[in-house]
């Protein structure tokens, strides 16, 4: 199938996908005309991708472990490969992080949203 098929029957645009070539997500087959021809396992390979990301995972750390997820049952289902686990822990502890940050930034707007409403 070409990028246009890939991009309706995922929903993603072509240059989202084109996007997941560059970073290494998606090896296409070059076609002699230079088209890109993908197949089923590009399909699942995107929903994998768009499951990581909504997981908060770089593309970096996607293209580690994307070999190790496989679908089942149209679920994605992750396997133990080689660093997995540290990966994911170590994305955790980021994510973590951020949220404690945002929730100090949100104390902050908080407190100076109560001062000006105090003020008025």
């Amino acid at each position: 199938m070409r990028i246009g098929d890939l991009a309706h029957r995922t929903g993603v645009s072509r240059r989202l996908l084109r996007y997941y070539e560059e970073q290494g997500l998606l090896r296409p087959v070059r076609l002699p005309n230079g088209y890109r021809e993908y197949g089923e396992p590009d399909v699942a390979a995107v929903r994998h991708i768009r499951a990581m990301l909504a997981a908060g995972l770089p593309t970096t750390v996607i293209a580690r472990l994307l070999d190790c997820v496989h679908d089942d049952g149209g679920e994605m289902v992750p396997t133990a490969c080689p660093g997995m686990v540290s990966n994911l822990r170590k994305e955790h502890r980021r994510i973590t992080e951020t949220i404690e940050r945002l929730q100090t930034s949100q104390r902050a707007l908080d407190a100076m949203l109560a001062a000006v409403r105090s003020g008025t």
